[in-house]
């Protein structure tokens, strides 16, 4: 029996049982989302890299693939995961990290985990194989599905395999790191973004601002001579630290809120202590305040909170939808998973 044979066996029997499965590869995200519930199905048996072609930036692999051996592969070709996902421990895999979505520090001047997922193959509720997308940007004609199982949790259905985009590593990148004050970060780094500046992440926390600047030698130089700072000797290790989230700040057992904003939105007062990344779109707040608080603050401004780690989860991990997207994803998930046995109420 094949991998997707037992698969399909599994959940046709939960299906006609009504019994709940839990989609799990290495389980380095558990922690995240709504609640956990249901039968383990393991994905890590169904692994390896299917295709990659270098010279088409794009590599297809199965969902139970190690993170590490993909990011290994294609650093032996110069290449990367250009949305620069966390892996949150050793047996993170290609299938969790497109379900989770989460995207790390390049996050603003490459994109999303979404932007960058081509095709995918999926193992809906009834047992069916459905292939959606492929290998090239330019091969949807409707609704992208694909995409849309970007940030999903697992529960639409078993992601079997993906096809995502690369692009190449950086000729150079240096890092500078800035005393300033909040309020002066958020304006420069406006600033800059509206410039021909190489930014490719940013960090503030604490009054320092960091900086990473990535392209062509030339490029990075000018921008260095352009912007000033002190330069930053082991980069990788600070950037990786913010990407894993061991930087300081993240320490600690609280609750931990993730708000998404417009970038131009200046300092938001909610107490507590605040690490800003994304040219300022994304900020990560540790507080006391509750829930409703927090999101009704964030609302006013244009944006939403999700209550990333810790915490009361009673109040809802994700921001509630609006009535009539609800509905929209009521009527996916029905579509998908008519049983409901796909991780059920791990989102909302």
């Amino acid at each position: 029996m094949t991998s997707i044979e037992h698969f399909q066996q599994r959940v046709q029997a939960a299906a006609a049982g009504k019994q709940p499965v839990r989609i799990r590869g290495g389980g380095t995200k558990d922690w995240y989302g709504q609640r956990l519930e249901g039968e383990i199905l393991d994905t890590r048996g169904y692994s390896g890299i299917v295709d990659y072609e270098p010279t088409e930036l794009v590599i297809t692999a199965r969902c139970g693939t190690l993170l590490t051996e993909i990011e290994a592969v294609l650093a032996e070709r110069k290449q990367m995961l250009a949305f620069e996902p966390p892996h949150f421990g050793a047996g993170a895999t290609l299938g969790g990290t497109i379900a989770a979505g989460l995207a790390g520090p390049r996050r603003a001047s490459s994109g999303g985990v979404r932007d960058f997922v081509l095709g995918a193959k999926l193992l809906d509720g009834k047992g069916d194989v459905l292939t959606f997308g492929g290998q090239v940007m330019k091969n949807v004609a409707g609704y992208d599905v694909s995409r849309m199982l970007t940030g999903s949790m697992g529960t639409l259905g078993l992601l079997l395999e993906v096809s995502v985009k690369v692009l190449p590593k950086p000729f150079a990148e240096t890092t500078l790191r800035l005393q300033i004050g909040e309020i002066d970060a958020i304006r420069k780094l406006n600033e800059w973004g509206g410039q021909p500046l190489p930014a490719s992440s940013s960090c503030w926390h604490d009054g320092v601002l960091s900086l990473r600047l990535s392209g062509a030698q030339a490029a990075v130089d000018a921008a260095v001579r352009l912007i000033g700072g002190e330069i930053v000797q082991d980069c990788d290790a600070f950037w990786a630290g913010v990407r894993e989230q061991q930087h300081p700040f993240f320490a600690g057992e609280g609750a931990l809120w993730r708000l998404s904003v417009p970038s131009t939105t200046g300092a938001i007062v909610l107490g507590g202590e605040q690490l800003i990344e994304w040219g300022g779109a994304q900020r990560w707040l540790r507080t006391q305040l509750d829930g409703a608080t927090i999101r009704r603050t964030v609302s006013a401004l244009g944006g939403h909170a999700t209550l990333f780690r810790g915490g009361d989860k009673s109040a809802g991990v994700f921001q509630p939808l609006q009535p009539a997207i609800a509905r929209i994803h009521e009527r996916l998930k029905a579509s998908f998973d008519p049983a409901n046995i796909f991780n059920p109420g791990r989102m909302y």
